[in-house]
């Protein structure tokens, strides 16, 4: 997937991911192995990118946050990977 002229996110299927790895896959749904933040020019992209995650299976474990300077939706996908999708205010 590009995300953007310099950001680019492969997703892979566990048997695919183990190709590049020789150590063992950690189980995301019950511990954290990364948290990835991306950020987005408008809360319309923002609550889209997130919708359309919660329509394929993810879940958002917290509401969205408004810090003042920035706002913010957490999702975690369906193997347990927390998304940080944010925008600069």
């Amino acid at each position: 997937m590009v995300w953007s002229d310099t950001i680019f996110v492969m997703i892979l299927s566990h048997e695919k991911f183990k190709n590049f790895t020789q150590k063992p896959l950690a189980d995301t749904k019950s511990a954290i192995a990364g948290l990835f933040a991306l950020s987005v020019e408008s809360t319309d992209k923002m609550n889209e990118i997130v919708n359309n995650g919660l329509k394929a299976g993810g879940t958002e474990p917290v509401p969205m946050t408004d810090h003042g300077f920035m706002q913010q939706r957490v999702i975690e996908d369906f193997d347990g990977h927390t998304w940080e999708i944010f925008l600069w205010i």
